[in-house]
């Protein structure tokens, strides 16, 4: 059972904020709106889904890792996820 499982309505309710700031971002493009405007909403979204990366691979570390017999495994698994999400 994923970590997550508890905190699953709140994660759902705040990637729905962030679909709502992309829906954004799109009309202000449409709207010709000021670019410099429009980079910051992109990185609003940017550290939207970086909180929301952060509060997964917390619940990762908390649940997932207390099985000592998995507990390696998971552990390069999440180094692996660490590396691809600070690549960016």
């Amino acid at each position: 059972m994923p970590g997550y499982s508890a905190s699953k309505n709140n994660l759902i309710k705040r990637l729905a904020r962030v679909e709502g700031q992309v829906r954004g971002v799109s009309r202000m493009i449409e709207e010709d709106r000021y670019c410099i405007d429009v980079v910051t909403q992109i990185n609003a979204i940017r550290a939207a889904l970086d909180k929301i990366a952060l509060g997964l691979v917390d619940d990762h570390v908390r649940h997932c890792l207390k099985d000592p017999r998995r507990a390696d495994a998971r552990a390069d698994e999440l180094m692996q996820a660490l590396g691809r999400m600070l690549a960016h």
